[in-house]
Parts: C-alpha cells; structure tokens; sequence
C-alpha cells in the first residue's frame, strides 16, 4: 500500500513539475558576443571580398543578417552601457568613456537573472566592478592578465553554468582592439596587403596598408573565437535553443571611424543565429534596429519582467518575418572620449543627419589611435599638404554645425549636403526629428567642457584632472535651428 501511495505521490509530482520543465526547455539561450572596434562592412557576409570570417559568414547563412543596425556610440564603454541598461548613452550616468556604470541603473541581465536564468559575462568588461553583481559569475580578461582576444574564458564559462537552467552570457572580445599583435603566428588567416581594401578617406600609404593588414587579422581571430563557441554549444546540445547575436562596439580605430557619427563608426555588424526561433534560414533584413533594442528583445523571449526605464523596443518579430518595419530613425551620440566632443546623429533608411554641438574642435580620433604611427602618417602628410579634403578632415577646426548624407549615393558619406538647396526638406525633416528625440529623452548638453586627456597632435598624456560629472542644466529645446 505504502509503495502504491509513493508512486503516486511521484507521478503526481512529476505532473506537476512538467510545465515547469517544458517552459524551462522553450526559454531560448541567449549569447550576446560584442566585438570590439570591427567596422560592420569588414566581414565577408557584409560583402568584403577578401577578410576571411567563415564562422560569422556561416552563422548568417544559417540565421538571419541585419543590415541596418546602429550604435548609441560609437564609443567603447558607453556603447556598452547602453547595451545592458537599454537606454541611450546620456540616461546611464556612463555616458563618458571610463565611467562606471551605476548601480542605480537597471540591467536586462538582471531581469533575465530573475526569471530563472543563470546569467554570466567573460572577457572585456569596461562597465565597472559594482555593476558585476548582476550577473551571477563574471571572468573578466583584459591585456593586463595575459589576454590576447579577450575570449579566453568564454568557453570556460559555459562549462561552468549549472545545466539545469536557461542561461544568458555577454562574451565581449579585445579582438580587434589596438595594440595589435602582429608577431603572433598562431593565426587562422594571415592577410596580406593585397587584401586592403581601403576607404577613399585613408591616404594609401604603406604604413597604412600594413596596419590594416594586422587589423584584418584580428578580426579572423574574432571569427576563429565565435567558431569555437559555437561548437561547444553544438557539443552541449543546446545550440538549436540558443539565440546567438553577434555586434561590435563601435567602429574601426582609425581616425574617420571610431568615436564618429558616421556610418563607420555607429554602424554594426549584426548576425543573429537560432536554429529554433529564425524561421527562415540565411534572410537578410533591411529594417532598421538600434542596440537600444536588445534589452526589450531578450526579456520579451525569455518571459521576464521589463523595466520602464529601457528606451528600446522588442524586434523579436523580425525572427519570423523580416520584411516587417521595426523602426524608422535610430539615434546615436558623441560625447567625451579621450578629447572632448558633443554630437548627435538620426540615421534614417537613407540619409544621416549630424549635429555637432561642440564644432569649434576638429574631429581627433580616440586616443589609442592618436598615440598609433598611423596618426603621426596623417599629421606628416596634412602638414606637408599631401591630403585631400576628406582625408584631412580629422583636422577641420570649425567643422560643420549640420552634415548631412545620402547613403544610397554617397556610402563613405563624403559630400555634405546640408547647404544644398535641393535637399533643404529632408534635412528640415531630420533636424525636425533629432529634436523631437532631444526633448523625448532628456538630452543635454553637459554645463562644463571635460578637458582632454592627451595632446591632439602629438597624442602626449597631458596632466590629470578631475572629470567632474557636468550638471545637465543646458537642455536642448524648441528653435535649436
């Protein structure tokens, strides 16, 4: 009698216990691997002839490319804030370079972590030690410990996650940050000069030749990393379930790109993988997505409870059909990195509009670029008049107040047509926009200049001082033009 009422008493509790087991099976995984300083257009699925990514070009063959997604920065640690908070740079307290990101902000890592995930971050991290604790285990790898890649413990961190769980990871890579390390031999692909494809705006030397050369192999060896990871969700048979997205931070660490407005420095590469959920194997889709987003994507498909502060919106019905409209602007910012700079960007299907607050300074480049030999290639050749307007842009003092593009026609975004006549209505409308955003979002500008840290020609340190948080007290509004 007493074995009859235990079978029972375990059939009925495994009844019960059914939902819970199915709804922890349909949970997808999730995996959010951030690149770092990898231009969106230097990967083969983007339509580069020559770097060699076969993992990320299979992972969009497998899954879903999104070819029109965007950075709130194109600056490493705000972008990243900006990512876990899912607000725009300026609402994170952290939308400086090297400012922590608050523990009064909310994290979608913690709301997933609520819902039952176990939740981990490996790699470079850049936000911070108090924020860490929301996550449940953070392998942080930087130069300093002995990293190269800034993958290193990713793999270890999979193998470490209870297996009883849905789990979300943020594995962020150095790949492919200065300094480079050209005297490696351990590489997947060694490029050559003959496969530079350089941008109009770059003089091409063969000093700069040779620096992309070793910035395209650091981009394969981001592609070897996100290879293997992907093969170890195959061998824990848990790859059909898991949502893997692949982003950078911002663009590449060349004067004209990162910490820029442009295409090349806000523009992402963005690859979705999952075998489960993507219902059409190898699309594309030309909807407009902003990394503001992904905070309100991953609780929607993981079940979670979302927060009023996160700015984004769910694209997770662009899975099933990526024909849908998702946004039609997305709004990016520059602000302090390294030398101090105040802009704002709208980006709409075709054209980008740019407001530069702060147009009195030129355009420096962040400061691992402005202390790299290609900086002083660039000062040589402007000093020597050997360059042409947009190769000698970075040192244009006053810039433009307004730029804007025509990216159908004009995709290096060279010929500024915010004076032309013609195009006088849809620049109307962008400002129109941009404003609009302003006033919605809280934005500022900040009450104080931050001082720069290095000389902008020579790249010295210059003496430290205080980076004060500026009050927001001089807020945009009505009749800004």
């Amino acid at each position: 009698m007493n074995k009859r009422r235990n079978v029972c008493v375990t059939l009925l509790s495994l009844f019960f216990l059914l939902p819970l087991c199915h709804a922890n099976d349909t949970k997808p995984n999730i995996v959010l691997i951030i690149a770092d300083d990898v231009n969106w257009d230097d990967i083969g699925t983007y339509g580069h002839p020559t770097i060699s990514t076969p993992n990320l070009d299979a992972l969009a063959k497998r899954g879903m490319r999104f070819d029109a997604a965007y950075l709130t920065a194109s600056s490493c640690s705000p972008s990243r804030a900006s990512i876990l908070t899912g607000r725009y740079p300026h609402n994170t307290d952290a939308e400086q370079l090297h400012w922590d990101l608050p523990t009064t902000q909310v994290t979608f890592s913690e709301k997933l972590k609520n819902a039952g995930y176990w939740t981990g971050a490996a790699g470079k991290w850049h936000m911070g030690e108090a924020i860490k604790s929301r996550f449940d285990m953070v392998r942080e790898s930087y130069y300093g410990n002995g990293s190269l890649t800034g993958a290193e413990e990713w793999q270890n961190l999979l193998k470490l996650r209870p297996k009883e769980k849905p789990f979300f990871v943020w594995l962020a890579a150095w790949d492919a940050h200065r300094p480079w390390v050209p005297e490696e031999t351990n590489l997947p692909h060694q490029h050559s000069q003959d496969d530079v494809v350089l941008p109009p705006y770059y003089p091409p030397t063969e000093l700069y030749m040779n620096d992309f050369v070793h910035y395209y192999n650091e981009i394969s060896r981001f592609d070897k990393s996100v290879g293997e990871l992907v093969k170890l969700l195959e061998v824990q048979g848990v790859a059909d379930n898991t949502l893997v997205i692949v982003i950078s931070d911002n663009g590449r660490p060349y004067a004209r790109d990162k910490t820029t407005l442009y295409d090349s420095g806000i523009k992402t590469p963005f690859i979705a993988h999952w075998p489960k959920g993507i219902k059409n194997k190898g699309t594309s889709t030309a909807s407009i997505v902003s990394v503001i987003d992904l905070a309100a994507t991953f609780v929607e498909l993981a079940g979670a409870e979302t927060s009023s502060s996160f700015e984004g919106k769910s694209f997770a019905h662009l899975f099933t059909d990526p024909s849908l409209n998702h946004r039609t602007y997305a709004f990016s910012e520059r602000n302090w990195h390294d030398f101090e700079g105040h802009g704002r960007s709208v980006r709409s299907a075709r054209y980008r509009y740019i407001r530069n607050n702060y147009n009195d300074l030129p355009a420096t480049p962040s400061g691992d670029t402005v202390y790299h030999e290609t900086w002083r290639e660039l000062i040589r050749l402007y000093d020597a008049g050997m360059l042409n307007e947009h190769q000698a842009r970075p040192f244009l003092a006053p810039r433009p107040r307004e730029e804007l593009y025509d990216l159908k026609n004009d995709p290096y975004e060279l010929t500024n047509l915010a004076g032309d006549k013609q195009y006088l209505p849809i620049l109307q409308t962008h400002r129109q926009v941009l404003d609009n955003w302003i006033i919605e979002s809280g934005d500022f500008i900040p009450s104080i200049r931050t001082p720069d840290d290095f000389d902008r020609r020579t790249g010295a340190k210059l003496p430290v001082r205080q980076r004060p948080r500026p009050m927001k007290k001089d807020m945009y509004g009505e009749g800004a033009y």
